[in-house]
């Protein structure tokens, strides 16, 4: 059986990885003022320089029920099956209308990842080593929903300028980061974006710090493959970060850039480390 591996564009990941991992995508659409372009087409830059001169945020739109419709019946023309990951269903209706879409389809398997951006891909790329070892579609998609409460997505920000503008926090918090240099920890927990520790001073070393205490907290991982996500950082703090991950013992960090949807939401100066807390211990 010939199964295709789906999610939309918030999986985060560039055109390399998603054609090493056979993973095919359906964008997300985003709206700058009197310009609306598909997810990937317009850049971070543009969107934070957008940001920056308008104060006001893009606005990101989830993909239809008419789009995944489309979207599954062209895999279906090369493929006897498709399982999809959905961006959570707590942060958009895209799983909702992936799942209507795949109703009337033969074969098309909806997982909500419960996460978001390179958390999405940390389960699709699970299921590409699924389908390569020649599992049906439906053990595939039962092994993937198992190992959704088992990903470790979380984000260290250095202003939460975004998250206060799409009101998903507070002016307390605005003026903690601004005048107090409070950098807020954001985890992904049941699906959805929680405030976790809170740190303090020069952003590199936060983000040092942050990244020791995950790996401190989360220490069951799966070494097989670790992100370091952002929108953006300097090359010195992703190769730091991606040193203390080889040195934990990951076999495959990579780096990748959000995309613009993320990008809308969290805004510059936002880094993640994530991965699988489970061991690799799958059957």
């Amino acid at each position: 059986m010939k199964i295709a591996v789906s999610a939309e564009s918030t999986i985060d990941l560039p055109k390399e990885l998603l054609e090493k991992y056979s993973i095919s995508t359906v964008p997300f659409t985003i709206t700058l003022g009197d310009i609306t372009e598909k997810d990937g087409e317009i850049t971070n830059d543009i969107i934070i320089q957008y940001v920056n001169t308008h104060k006001v945020l893009p606005k990101t739109s989830a993909v239809n029920r008419e789009q995944f419709a489309e979207h599954f019946k062209n895999l279906l023309k090369t493929h006897d099956g498709v399982i999809h990951f959905s961006l959570s269903k707590e942060l958009s209706s895209a799983y909702d209308n992936a799942v209507s879409a795949a109703s009337e389809l033969k074969n098309v398997y909806v997982v909500d990842t419960r996460s978001l951006s390179t958390g999405i891909a940390l389960l699709a790329i699970y299921a590409d080593k699924l389908v390569k070892q020649g599992l049906g579609i439906k053990e595939i998609y039962e092994k993937c929903l198992a190992r959704v409460p088992s990903v470790q997505a979380s984000f260290e920000l250095k202003r939460v300028d975004y998250l206060y503008k799409g009101g998903r926090c507070g002016m307390m918090a605005l003026l903690g980061a601004n005048l107090l240099r409070i950098r807020p920890q954001i985890l992904v927990k049941n699906g959805k974006m929680v405030s976790g520790k809170k740190y303090r001073g020069n952003y590199d070393h936060v983000v040092k710090n942050y990244c020791r205490d995950v790996l401190e907290e989360f220490n069951n991982p799966d070494l097989s493959v670790a992100f370091i996500t952002y929108t953006t950082a300097s090359d010195e703090m992703v190769d730091s970060i991606k040193q203390m991950l080889a040195e934990t013992g990951f076999e495959n960090v990579y780096a990748t850039r959000a995309g613009g949807t993320i990008t809308s939401h969290c805004g510059e100066d936002c880094l993640g480390v994530l991965y699988i807390n489970d061991g690799g211990k799958v059957d």
